[in-house]
């Protein structure tokens, strides 16, 4: 398990965000790069320096102070669209090889190179931005099946955010260590259905604690307190 690059991005300005900003746009950096906690969402962007973050009210912070996506679902993702995606192409942070991102257990703990230590937290949701990144990618929407958001969020494989558990430099080439791997079933994959399209795993996913996002924490919670165990409606993925 390795890291494959780290990426970073720059405020970029177009008519598609709320913001008028985006730094989706990452591209691989050249030698060492410092990861430390940003601090709490609203305020703390990245938690890679010299990674821009345009809106602070869904991105970034503590919780999600780094994201990671897995080359081999890159690769995927590359046959079925039918085009080229560098690292960094989806917005991720690190792009991995060798490990299983969306089958981390939230909680679990990678070690990558000698210092840093990063604790997986949840699964990205896609947004419009997402998709309207790939249109300035050239992907056409016949190629994507109709609405990415919706087709993305159907596989289930959304990468992982990650905090910040011990500060340090990175580079690409540097090795993962899973360095704890938490006693529940609770993966990447299975908290992200559950906060998008199978509401009734909310309960399952309290398995994790306070691992867990904030913001899922509390979903789960209150899911709980309203429902106990049973299933609710699906909600609609846009």
């Amino acid at each position: 398990m390795k890291l494959l690059s780290v990426n970073v991005g720059r405020l970029t300005s177009v008519d598609y965000a709320d913001t008028g900003t985006t730094g989706i746009d990452k591209r691989p950096a050249e030698g060492a790069v410092r990861v430390s906690d940003p601090g709490r969402k609203g305020e703390g962007g990245s938690g890679v320096a010299g990674d821009a973050i345009s809106d602070l009210r869904h991105h970034g912070g503590t919780d999600q102070a780094v994201y990671a996506f897995a080359r081999e679902d890159l690769d995927r993702w590359e046959e079925e669209l039918g085009m080229p995606l560098a690292s960094g192409s989806f917005g991720e942070n690190l792009t991995t090889s060798g490990l299983d991102v969306n089958g981390a257990l939230i909680g679990e703990r990678w070690r990558i190179g000698e210092e840093l230590v990063l604790e997986v937290t949840s699964g990205r949701i896609p947004c419009r931005t997402f998709a309207r990144w790939l249109d300035r990618m050239g992907v056409p929407p016949a190629k994507r099946g109709g609405g990415w958001v919706r087709r993305f969020t159907r596989e289930a494989a959304p990468g992982a955010y990650l905090r910040v558990i011990t500060p340090g430099e990175i580079r690409a080439g540097d090795p993962i260590e899973i360095v704890h791997r938490p006693e529940h079933e609770v993966t990447v994959s299975m908290s992200f259905r559950a906060e998008t399209t199978e509401r009734s795993l909310l309960p399952r996913v309290l398995a994790a604690g306070d691992a867990l996002h904030p913001e899922q924490l509390r979903a789960a919670r209150e899911y709980v307190a309203k429902y106990g165990t049973g299933a609710a409606e699906l909600p609609i993925v846009s």
